[in-house]
Formats: structure tokens, sequence, C-alpha cells
């Protein structure tokens, strides 16, 4: 990362930072999940700055960006990122989200298409209204604010255990991005999330759709996706669950790579 830099972008009074590899390349800008910040895509973005310029915004709430008192809805978060496309003058990047950032780049592509030229969506958090209550009424933001009084040493020896799998560099960034993640953040899992049915009808760019082999997305939800949107694909990559750009940074990285030459070939 020493030769990528940082920077800041005023969205509506919210300060965006972001990471960014640089050079005159076609932009992809990367959005992570609940809990983690920009530089949790650094091995898949060390794997894609060759031959494109990577953005990586943290979201409101995580990273360095800023923590406004309310905003927190998916809405917020895709104007943060159209906020951040054009001050930087990111010419129709695609866009590629995780989880929570998957989502956001449903509802970036479904409402300011015109800005991009295809979306990733490595498993995002399209729940159904019921499964959407069980997160928000789980103890995920109670089991946050008691890892916010922990130590990092004892966070990263359980990591450790639970994902001996992930790489060391992988393994200290999420611990980090989960210290410097606000519980304001959490306000995100309040229903009810846009409706991801009607989002993927809207998108008129190429859709990718990313699973791993445990999704939040399920197969049968994906074949349903491209029967309402001839745009939409699906490929899954073994040997990964939810935390795609955690377990196989590589596998993913090549699967961008594809969607590219897809693109450039039209």
């Amino acid at each position: 990362m020493s030769n990528w830099t940082t920077g800041t972008c005023d969205a509506g009074g919210t300060t965006i930072h972001y990471l960014r590899t640089g050079g005159a390349k076609p932009p992809l800008v990367l959005l992570h999940g609940l809990t983690g910040n920009g530089a949790c895509w650094a091995p898949v973005a060390r794997l894609l700055e060759a031959d494109f310029d990577v953005v990586m915004p943290d979201a409101r709430g995580h990273g360095k960006s800023s923590t406004p008192l309310h905003g927190y809805r998916y809405d917020d978060h895709a104007s943060d990122v159209v906020g951040l496309i054009r001050p930087l003058e990111l010419n129709a990047p695609i866009l590629i989200g995780h989880s929570m950032g998957g989502m956001t780049a449903a509802v970036v592509a479904s409402r300011h298409g015109h800005l991009v030229s295809g979306v990733i969506l490595a498993d995002p958090t399209f729940l159904s209204p019921q499964r959407q209550r069980e997160v928000c009424d789980s103890d995920a933001a109670e089991q946050h604010r008691r890892l916010l009084s922990r130590n990092k040493d004892d966070l990263l020896a359980e990591l450790r255990n639970r994902h001996s799998h992930r790489s060391a560099e992988i393994l200290e960034l999420l611990v980090d991005a989960r210290l410097q993640t606000r519980m304001s953040a959490f306000d995100v899992l309040v229903p009810p999330n846009p409706e991801f049915r009607q989002l993927v009808s809207a998108i008129r760019v190429p859709i990718l759709i990313v699973l791993g082999e445990s999704p939040v997305v399920s197969m049968e939800t994906a074949r349903e996706l491209q029967n309402l949107n001839s745009r939409v694909r699906t490929e899954q990559i073994e040997n990964a669950g939810h935390g795609l750009p955690y377990d196989q940074p590589e596998r993913l990285a090549a699967v961008v790579r594809s969607f590219m030459v897809c693109q450039a070939c039209r």
C-alpha cells in the first residue's frame, strides 16, 4: 500500500475517506461490508492495480470516514458513493460491493445507472423481510459493543482460530477495521432494506453476482434474479464463505478481470 494515495471527499456533509491505487486506467470502486473498511480490500486491490485504478472508500461510521448522528440507511450509503464518483471524476466505474457494500452498489446502479458501467455483487445483503428482522433482533450490535473494549491481540488470536485459512495480513486488517467501526454503523441493520428484486430489475448495466459455498444469497434466488433481468450473470467460488474477499482474494480478482474483459469485448 506504500504507493497508494489517500484522500477524502465531502459527500453532502459527510467526509468519506478512501484509498486509491491510481493511474490512467479503468476505474473500479470497491465497497466493503459492515465492520470492514476500504483497506480490507488490499489483497484484492493489489492483484488488480496493474490494470485498474482501484478506489476503496470507508463507509460512513467506518474506518477514517466521519460519523454523522443520523443517516445509515442504504440510500445514505449510496449517496456517499455518488458523492465520491463525481468529485474524483471517475469515468463510468464498475462498482464491486461485498455484503452491505453489495446492496449499496445495487442501489447506486439502479438509481444512478448513468454513472457506472457495471456492478459485481459479492454475496450482497439481499435478505427476505423475515431474515432482516431476525438479523436486526440478534445480538450483533451488542457483540460489537463488547468487542470495542477488547484487546487487539486477543481478537487476532480468536480470528486466527476461526479463520486459519485466511492470511495474517487480512486478519489484521479485519481486526483494525472492526475496532474502527462505530456503533451507529449498525443502524443499517434496521429494516426495511430496499426491495432487492426491484433494484435488480431496474439496473440497466451488466451485473455479476458472485457467491461462495455458504452464501447469504441462495443459488435459487440468484436464478430468480437472472429471470428478472437478462443482464444478470452468476458465478460461484469454491472454498469461500460469505467473506469472499478474505477467503479467496485471488479467485475474486480473477472473476473481476474476466468480467472486465467481457465488458471490453461488448
